[in-house]
């Protein structure tokens, strides 16, 4: 356990020992109008812009100029297969196998798609499960299905909430829900790494405790991939799915990824709404043939990929394989515990951390609460050109990412934090 220090040699210090030090110049990091470099600490909402991006995206546009519809076939990177250049490292990135993951459409129509297999209700089991603080896209999309199945989200939709007075959630308070009201919910679609609070939730024992019910568990990896490792074959969990423009750095809207489960690999009897990409690879062009679902993840595409998109992808996963999770994550607790450790050094009535103290409960995020909800906190830092991120009512949420931030960016930021407050 590493002994923390205040003062900027410490700092420096812990970046001219830091193996990683290096990627962040591999990024390009957005500057004032004086040509300063911004300390950025908002990966969890847009990562920064990997510099070889650029280079992948210009080859495709380059292959499309010269070849026309041919590069489906004759670029460098062909894009018939495209997708599939990118499955290997994103499937360890997110603790699964290749034919359990697929890099598709956006984060909550992939969550539709997921939900018309996954979501069957029946007369008496028909209820979804979420957390009170759920992003708000998840809930709509969880609201309009119960809504398209004929139910009222007033009665059909469970939240999981905090205990009274406190913030964070409690495996305790699920399993008793479950334990009541387990007959009645179909399904359960939780946040693994809940946007708000930074808590990273234990996705193998939700899955045990939905499954004991016979209920199907979906996971929203959005604040997660890239951030932790969720093991997702090893939890169990029937399905999950992720956008890729946070800590995965695919840039603003890009496309998201899909998880399901291989027990469903080769289940032609699921429900789901196919397109073109579905079928079966080696009569997909015939034309005429049936349907014939592809076996694993990749039974859930529709159309044929925005390859731009996935380049910028394919870039930083190239930088996500050059380094492992592994490395990322170490860097991530011994950063993100620096971040904690000068924050609590402040000693400040008027701010307090509500993620988990346990670092195996949380992700690089800290989220910052602010007493009476003083939004001009967070303004105030933005007019220091440090780019942190609020959420309503009362939240300041700052991530130190391992893969751009340094330990002297986490420094000059509380000590710009510190300022501000002593004004």
């Amino acid at each position: 356990m590493i002994s923390f220090k205040p003062g900027i040699e410490f700092a420096k210090e812990q970046d001219l020992i830091d193996p990683l030090a290096h990627y962040r110049t591999k990024f390009h990091i957005p500057k004032n109008s004086r040509g300063e470099e911004w300390l950025y600490f908002t990966g969890n909402s847009l990562g920064l812009q990997p510099k070889k991006t650029k280079q992948y995206i210009e080859q495709e546009l380059d292959d499309w100029a010269k070849l026309g519809v041919e590069g489906h076939f004759e670029a460098k990177n062909p894009w018939m297969p495209y997708h599939e250049f990118l499955t290997e490292t994103m499937a360890e990135i997110v603790g699964a196998k290749p034919i359990e993951v697929v890099i598709m459409n956006t984060l909550t129509t992939n969550l539709h798609l997921l939900m018309v297999s996954f979501y069957q209700p029946t007369k008496l089991k028909n209820k979804i499960l979420i957390e009170s603080d759920a992003f708000p896209s998840d809930r709509y999309a969880v609201e309009t299905q119960l809504r398209y199945h004929g139910y009222d989200p007033v009665e059909s939709l469970i939240e999981w909430s905090p205990r009274k007075g406190e913030t964070l959630l409690n495996m305790e308070d699920l399993e008793s829900m479950l334990h009541s009201h387990g007959h009645e919910i179909a399904l359960l679609l939780i946040g693994g790494v809940n946007y708000y609070t930074g808590q990273y939730l234990d996705l193998k024992k939700i899955s045990e405790l939905g499954h004991k019910k016979e209920c199907k568990v979906g996971i929203d990896l959005a604040h997660g991939v890239g951030n932790i490792q969720p093991n997702l074959h090893e939890s169990g969990v029937d399905f999950a799915a992720w956008c890729t423009y946070k800590y995965m750095n695919s840039g603003p809207g890009s496309l998201g990824g899909i998880f399901v489960h291989e027990r469903y690999a080769h289940d032609q009897t699921l429900k789901r709404f196919a397109g073109w990409w579905s079928q079966n690879k080696k009569t997909r062009f015939d034309m005429r043939q049936p349907l014939d679902i592809t076996p694993g993840a990749e039974g859930w595409q529709l159309s044929n990929p925005p390859i731009l998109s996935m380049a910028a992808i394919k870039a930083s996963l190239a930088l996500f394989s050059e380094v492992g999770m592994p490395s990322l994550i170490k860097k991530s607790k011994k950063l993100t515990g620096y971040l904690e450790y000068l924050i609590l050094k402040l000693n400040n009535n008027n701010i307090s951390i509500i993620t988990p103290k346990d670092p195996e409960q949380r992700g690089c995020q800290l989220s910052i609460k602010v007493k009476n909800a003083n939004k001009s906190l967070h303004d105030k830092l933005t007019e220091e050109n440090i780019i942190t991120d609020w959420r309503n009512p009362d939240v300041i949420r700052c991530a130190p990412v391992p893969f751009y931030n340094s330990f002297e960016d986490v420094f000059k930021m509380v000590e710009q934090l510190k300022n501000i407050l002593n004004v």
